[in-house]
């Protein structure tokens, strides 16, 4: 078996999940935030889709640098069907990134910066956990809430919720 293999089904777990909560992503909302310090509905959403590509970049580049000063506007999508079209392309291309990695890929070095400042430094195959996937769910999580607020059906993702309880 290769070292992909179980880092394959718990991506296609996840993204599956994530597909789900995105869906559910209502119209007529792109601005709702439960907070004035939280970021737009629609903004989450799309981060979301975007970050679906996350793997793929972090699995094939040396590394990532960000400096918000520099940075061109986020995206945000109005429809739900763009936002999730958005995340079926960059799954499928982080999917196909992980499927070709090899042992020798996932130990090559990789490093974060913000404004220059060193965030993180690792393996690829640690900074596809921590700065793929782990950021990937936290952030899915708090879309769960925010649908929640919003009294949309939050979809069962490792078992029942309120709204998808376990049929007798």
């Amino acid at each position: 078996m290769s070292v992909t293999q179980p880092m394959l089904r718990e991506f296609d777990m996840e993204m599956a999940g994530l597909r789900k909560v995105l869906e559910r992503v209502p119209g007529g909302k792109a601005d709702w935030r439960p907070h004035p310090k939280s970021t737009p509905l629609n903004r989450l959403a799309t981060h979301l889709a975007e970050l679906a590509g996350r793997a793929a970049d972090t699995l094939t580049l040396e590394g990532r640098a960000i400096d918000p000063r520099t940075m061109k506007p986020p995206l945000t999508l109005t429809s739900t069907a763009d936002i999730v079209k958005l995340f079926d392309e960059n799954a499928a291309r982080s999917r196909a990134a992980l499927t070709a990695a090899t042992e020798a890929d996932l130990a090559k070095p990789w490093t974060f910066t913000v404004m220059g400042k060193v965030v993180f430094t690792g393996t690829r195959g640690e900074a596809y956990r921590t700065t793929f996937l782990n950021h990937t769910l936290h952030h899915r999580a708090q879309l769960g809430v925010y649908l929640r607020l919003l009294d949309v059906p939050v979809p069962g993702l490792y078992g029942p919720t309120a709204d998808e309880p376990i049929a007798p």
